[in-house]
């Protein structure tokens, strides 16, 4: 295994510290494992949290600041975050109007963010929760019960984030969170494995010819294994698998999102194929994001994630980010 590290143990707790180097709009709290903005909770807003296992970077912590979340909660590697961080993020980014956790629909994030809500209201906070549930690969794996939360987390928090940044009251801000995970579907596809550093190896092993479809964004295996071929072809299976759940029409709002061992000229293969295939269906991408957002770890692939957009969340999407992963109008 060669990866960047001091040590397997200290992984997440390191790259915090770069995270508060790097970022002096961030307040990382190194010893806790939550990274909040710097400016602290403004009064009348709903706060945001999120968060979940490292190795997925940018995600949590890349979308904190202005326009989208207030606090992200690490964990280890593939490894929920605990209750007492999400507690602790949840008192600290109430500015008096209430606080919505954005959950990835795996059992850790689950249970532990049910957790956190209920020992928060029993503290005063008002905690609305909205669960992320948006990949059409598989239902009911090791991993979860029913879908799970995958590229459209970033949807959700730039959509939500936005309308709270306005003083929209918690019920609405969580309205239309759900609104967007209702909206968004995903696929993802794996050219290889990826190494978490406390295992060494990869968490599954795919030759030179072989490709997995439909991986998850913890190195779990997707629901089928196929023989590698054209990007345009895995696109198209891709996209064929969204239109099935979701059809595809009207505008939308697309991320390719590589899972961090893809080069970008490969993810503009990837979204050149996919402009292909919505003009087939008479779709457009109306927006789109291409890069690496939504990782897991070096794992080789990509992931495609579709929202149906009205003029109210294209509005949403439009509106000022300030954020270390993405940023505009401001």
């Amino acid at each position: 295994m060669k990866k960047l590290i001091n040590d397997a143990g200290t992984v997440v707790p390191d790259a915090l510290r770069g995270v508060a180097a790097a970022h002096p709009g961030l307040r990382v709290d190194v010893d806790n494992q939550i990274v909040f903005r710097a400016s602290g909770p403004r009064t009348g807003k709903v706060g945001l949290v999120s968060g979940g296992g490292s190795g997925h970077e940018p995600l949590h912590a890349g979308f904190v600041g202005y326009g989208m979340l207030d606090a992200a909660c690490a964990g280890e590697v593939f490894t929920s975050p605990v209750p007492d961080q999400m507690i602790e993020a949840t008192s600290a980014v109430d500015g008096g109007a209430g606080v919505l956790h954005i959950v990835k629909n795996y059992t850790g994030d689950v249970l532990n963010f049910r957790m956190a809500a209920e020992l928060s209201a029993e503290e005063g906070v008002r905690v609305e929760s909205v669960l992320v549930d948006d990949d059409v690969a598989v239902r009911d794996s090791l991993y979860t019960a029913g879908r799970r939360g995958t590229g459209a987390t970033l949807f959700v928090e730039k959509i939500a984030g936005a309308l709270a940044e306005t003083g929209a009251p918690l019920p609405e801000v969580a309205r239309v969170a759900r609104e967007v995970n209702a909206r968004s579907r995903s696929f993802g596809i794996a050219l290889s494995s990826c190494t978490t550093p406390a295992a060494g190896r990869p968490t599954f092993e795919l030759s030179g010819t072989e490709v997995e479809l439909g991986i998850g964004i913890h190195g779990e295996p997707g629901r089928t294994r196929s023989a590698l071929r054209p990007a345009r072809e895995l696109v198209d299976l891709a996209m064929d698998a969204v239109h099935e759940d979701l059809p595809l029409s009207g505008d939308l709002l697309v991320m390719v999102n590589g899972m961090g061992g893809t080069p970008l000229i490969e993810l503009y293969v990837a979204y050149a194929a996919v402009a292909d295939h919505l003009a087939a269906r008479g779709a457009r991408a109306a927006r789109c994001l291409v890069g690496n957002y939504v990782t897991s770890l070096d794992m080789q692939g990509f992931s495609i994630t579709v929202c149906r957009l009205d003029d109210e969340l294209t509005g949403l999407w439009d509106a000022p980010v300030e954020t270390p992963a993405l940023r505009w109008g401001r």
